[in-house]
């Protein structure tokens, strides 16, 4: 009787593993619903970004079901935070990969979060659609290798920095540029490079470099250092968090000279502080008050108690109307199938047309623009397109 049940409990754990161990949720033709993934901050400093951008991506996958879902089937979303960190990126791409099977993955909001998770992805085979990773290395290794399973539908730091540079030498005209940065942060290093090349090369000059470690709260010391030089400008490749604050601290300081953000600094929750961040500009992939955008903002804002959208809601809208055009290019939601599509679509996106360069990963031609924050109406004012390098 023992040997008997011996063997029943060997068969039925033999089962239990097969099942454990069966095909991707995503990729099996004969599952109910299209597993689709998502990762990004919904708390921590960028939980801003992270809450519209997972939210925008609720309410594009409820019109689509609505609408029929794609393929015939309803699409299943499953979102994780990643706290903005990094690790908790590469562990929740691992659950969305082995656990849920997922056939594809949107996000994070953030280069050192997509970065991270190459690896994951290259061993499940599941492609990552980042909206805000714009730091060349998401997709290009340093070796110059294509990271096969990592893609983006936002323009890249070289860009950003070019953007940046030329609108303060070329618009605004000044030659004379402050830097304060996080020197522990991907994002920040590469854009602050990109910028101080382009710059320089135009004829400006950096009178001074300031570093800060992620974290900080105090920011006297090189604030007071930028005082005492003859910047016209402050460039600031950094998220919105520390944009406020310096802020804050520059004007205690006496100090009125308007910063530069990168697009980490676009939100709306500078206007928490409209008074100390008024006349200060922002690096963005689209106009936050574009009125094309208007029907898209309306809808975002009923659906979600009247919430006012972030830069990420109108990423994402991109990201997810490249990955349905991909999935039915390939007429199947095997994540393989959707890694080869992504390169023969093109999708009209709410920030401009995505096709992506089988070569990079990247979109070709996206270009930026830079706005200014009004304080005294809390809100942001276009001040300049620049169009995608030749």
């Amino acid at each position: 009787m023992k040997k008997v049940l011996a063997i029943v409990m060997i068969m039925l754990l033999t089962f239990t593993m097969c099942i454990g161990c069966g095909s991707n949720g995503g990729s099996d033709a004969s599952a109910d619903t299209i597993k689709l993934g998502w990762i990004g901050a919904l708390t921590g400093d960028q939980a801003a970004f992270g809450t519209c951008e997972s939210q925008a991506l609720k309410l594009l996958v409820e019109k689509k079901n609505d609408e029929g879902g794609i393929l015939g089937k309803q699409i299943e979303l499953i979102c994780y935070d990643t706290k903005g960190d990094a690790q908790e990126a590469i562990n929740a791409t691992k659950r969305l990969c082995a656990q849920d099977g997922v056939c594809a993955i949107l996000g994070p909001n953030a280069s050192g979060q997509a970065m991270a998770i190459q690896s994951v992805l290259n061993e499940y085979h599941v492609t990552d659609m980042t909206t805000v990773g714009t730091n060349p290395k998401v997709t290009i290794a340093e070796d110059g290798s294509l990271m096969e399973y990592n893609f983006r539908v936002c323009f890249l730091d070289p860009e950003q920095g070019r953007i940046a540079a030329t609108f303060v030498k070329e618009n605004l005209g000044f030659d004379k540029a402050a830097i304060l940065y996080d020197v522990n942060d991907d994002y920040g290093q590469g854009l602050k490079q990109n910028f101080v090349e382009v710059f320089e090369k135009l004829g400006g000059t950096i009178v001074t470099e300031e570093k800060y470690n992620g974290g900080d709260a105090d920011f006297t010391a090189q604030l007071t250092s930028i005082r005492d030089t003859d910047a016209q400008i402050i460039f600031t490749p950094i998220f919105y968090q520390d944009f406020i604050m310096m802020h804050k601290q520059a004007r205690t300081l006496g100090i009125e000279l308007p910063f530069l953000g990168g697009d980490g600094c676009a939100s709306e929750v500078l206007f928490d502080a409209a008074e100390a961040v008024d006349g200060s500009y922002v690096i963005n992939h689209v106009s936050l008050v574009d009125p094309s955008g208007d029907a898209w903002r309306t809808e975002y804002a009923e659906r979600w108690d009247g919430a006012k959208m972030e830069l990420n809601g109108y990423m994402i809208y991109d990201a997810f109307a490249t990955w349905c055009a991909a999935v039915e290019k390939a007429g199947s939601a095997d994540p393989d199938a959707i890694k080869d599509a992504y390169c023969e679509v093109e999708v009209e996106g709410i920030t401009g047309t995505i096709k992506l360069d089988p070569a990079t990963h990247n979109p070709i031609g996206k270009s930026g623009c830079v706005e200014r924050v009004d304080g005294v109406n809390k809100t942001y004012v276009f001040e300049a397109k620049v169009a995608a390098a030749e």
